[in-house]
């Protein structure tokens, strides 16, 4: 047990090192090269050498490294909330049809309002980007509902699961025909909003992006115990006096605010909340919640940094679309730790 938890200490210690070098490297990294000292002054509050860097880092990068952060850390906490619950490596925080109800909202908006009221909210600046913000939230919210009302209805985890992912093609279904029957322009505005980014969250964004992430994350947070007790089973929760029924709402209604919040500032962010606690569990060795939910946080926002900074590596014009990467590196990580936990029970 001693060993463990040194193993689990230096694993922490290496999460939290690894987040502040590339908390660092994401604010200087871009087009224009920023000498470190520079970096640390504005963070810091102290006038840089040059004012320019000032307003590239305070206006540009610090807040999309900040969004960044918490966006990695909201998906894998949601993606090993679902993975415990319904006891599926396969599950991820969007496998209830959430971040569908959001792109069903912004299709309402940029293909419906295009389509139909020949206007074009893509091109309001930023009065267009808060309405699809809105549309979004909107959307996954309305899902999460619905998912809510089925929880309550149905008792076994397997059909909920599928409701949830025909719940998603439904609304897939819908946004199909709304494409199929859009101008190119909005079509194209649609389809670069579906391959989602951290850019496009501004200071005045944050201020609600951060409370609600937080507010998730605390609640979480809470539900360590009755998840640890789930992850032995159902029949074994109820005999310790756990209210499966509570419990599951609470499960779903911390993803789905997490998911939803992310999604509408961000769009459909793939693979971090799949991937991030398959990466974790092959890291710490470990079921236990205590330890799991922490890390995932850490290795959430450190993952979510490294993508960022992938995607805007030299070469690429402005940035690649983040879930461009995030698919790049997530499968192998999903395929590869897989394949190795099987091996371990298969030796075992």
């Amino acid at each position: 047990m001693e060993q463990h938890r040194i193993k689990w200490i230096l694993g922490f210690a290496l999460l939290v090192l690894a987040l502040l070098i590339l908390f660092l490297v994401n604010i200087g990294f871009g087009s224009v090269s920023i000498p470190f000292d520079d970096i640390i002054n504005v963070i810091s509050g102290v006038k840089p050498s040059r004012l320019a860097y000032q307003s590239i880092i305070l206006k540009s990068r610090l807040p999309q490294t900040i969004t960044a952060l918490i966006a990695g850390a909201g998906l894998a906490v949601g993606g090993l909330q679902m993975q415990t619950l319904f006891r599926n490596p396969l599950a991820g925080p969007s496998i209830l049809g959430i971040s569908s109800g959001a792109g069903l909202g912004v299709a309402l908006v940029l293909l419906f309002a295009g389509n139909v009221l020949g206007v074009s909210i893509s091109g309001y600046g930023l009065i267009g980007h808060m309405t699809v913000v809105g549309a979004a939230f909107l959307g996954a919210f309305l899902i999460l509902m619905l998912i809510v009302f089925f929880a309550q209805a149905l008792r076994d985890n397997t059909i909920l699961l599928i409701v949830g992912i025909m719940v998603g093609y439904a609304a897939s279904a819908i946004i199909g025909v709304m494409k199929f029957y859009s101008p190119k322009e909005d079509v194209h505005a649609y389809v670069i909003w579906g391959l989602g980014s951290f850019a496009n969250v501004s200071w005045e964004h944050l201020q609600i992006l951060i409370p609600v992430i937080c507010i998730g994350l605390f609640l979480s947070l809470l539900l360590i115990k009755p998840l640890n007790v789930l992850v032995l089973g159902e029949n074994y929760a109820e005999n310790l006096g756990i209210n499966i029924k509570r419990t599951r709402l609470m499960i779903l209604f911390c993803t789905g605010i997490l998911t939803a919040a992310i999604t509408a500032f961000c769009g459909p962010i793939a693979f971090l909340g799949l991937a991030v606690p398959h990466l974790t569990k092959g890291l710490f060795r470990t079921n236990d919640q205590k330890v799991l939910m922490p890390a995932v946080i850490l290795a959430g926002s450190v993952l979510a940094l490294f993508c960022n900074l992938i995607a805007r590596m030299p070469g690429f014009e402005g940035a690649l679309p983040i879930n461009v990467v995030t698919g790049l590196i997530g499968a192998p990580i999903v395929i590869s730790v897989i394949i190795k936990r099987r091996k371990l029970n298969i030796n075992g």
